[in-house]
């Protein structure tokens, strides 16, 4: 059994980009420049927001954290896009998720110019990347092909399972693991929440992306020996044995599954590093998408 380390990688990933960026600095070209809408107090979206803006330094992008208050009303949010869409310092920008109840997220994310959705969730970016078009792809299921990639998991002819069908994660991977490329050219089964007997559809998989957010839900006996895991889920458990008075855990029973397969991602340390690094690296393609224009 071999884990797929993200941090590792993503550390890898951010060396890249930061040599790239130190290039453009030497040719006297612009850097890259990212930014970041948050509305709330959310404290897992602040963490993760600093997180971001923590990575930009480190590859030497600008960066700017735009916040706003959780009374924030959709106009004025819907005001706030449109000035970062014509800020031409800046090159992609995400809006952090959830918002609060009163705003329309399908609204704010179609209000996003598509040449800047560095989290790739705008319909035409979808679109282009179920076309296999060039674009952006979204910045997690981005990270899992990267893993795959770097590690040369076989995936022409496996058959991968996907459990879950957000539209961040399930249903991007889904359409991901099937085109024409590597990583790819794999059978998909697309399981949810209403798929009968998912544990006969899992026990067939050559390889298991879970993106569900429940605990510890795909168990030993659902997996068969050899298999490649890719755990999405990240849940806090209270526990107060610990000093933070949580655990952080995955879709996956990792002690017990890890027994069993060819490659694991753990949870915390595999996909989420991933994310972010993936994320730099869409902003470093707007930044030359925006140059070549």
């Amino acid at each position: 059994m071999e884990i797929l380390d993200g941090k590792k990688i993503s550390n890898q990933i951010k060396e890249e980009i930061a040599a790239e960026v130190a290039q453009m600095k030497e040719r006297g070209e612009k850097v890259p420049h990212l930014a970041a809408v948050i509305v709330g107090n959310d404290g897992a979206s602040l963490t993760y927001v600093g997180s971001k803006v923590r990575s930009c330094e480190r590859v030497g992008f600008e960066s700017t954290m735009v916040r706003l208050p959780n009374t924030t009303s959709e106009q004025e949010l819907l005001k706030k896009i449109h000035e970062l869409n014509a800020d031409p310092n800046i090159d992609g920008f995400i809006v952090q998720l959830p918002l609060p109840p009163q705003i329309d997220t399908q609204r704010v994310l179609m209000a996003v110019d598509p040449d800047k959705d560095v989290d790739g969730f705008h319909p035409m970016n979808f679109g282009k990347m179920a076309l296999d078009m060039s674009t952006f792809i979204p910045a997690t299921p981005f990270g899992i092909l990267e893993l795959l990639e770097r590690y040369n998991v076989e995936t022409q002819g496996k058959h991968t399972v996907v459990i879950g069908r957000s539209h961040i994660v399930g249903r991007p991977m889904s359409i991901l693991m099937g085109r024409k490329s590597f990583p790819g050219n794999s059978t998909v089964t697309l399981t949810h929440s209403r798929t009968k007997n998912i544990s006969q559809i899992t026990t067939q998989a050559d390889i298991i992306i879970s993106a569900l957010g429940v605990p510890g839900f795909l168990k030993a006996e659902m997996v068969k020996d050899d298999v490649v895991i890719i755990d999405v889920g990240i849940t806090r458990v209270p526990d107060e044995t610990r000093e933070r008075g949580y655990y952080i855990t995955g879709d996956v029973d990792f002690e017990n599954v890890s027994k069993k397969a060819s490659y694991i991602t753990p949870v915390p340390g595999g996909v989420g590093p991933m994310t972010i690094a993936m994320l730099l690296k869409n902003t470093l393609l707007a930044r030359e998408r925006h140059r070549n224009k």
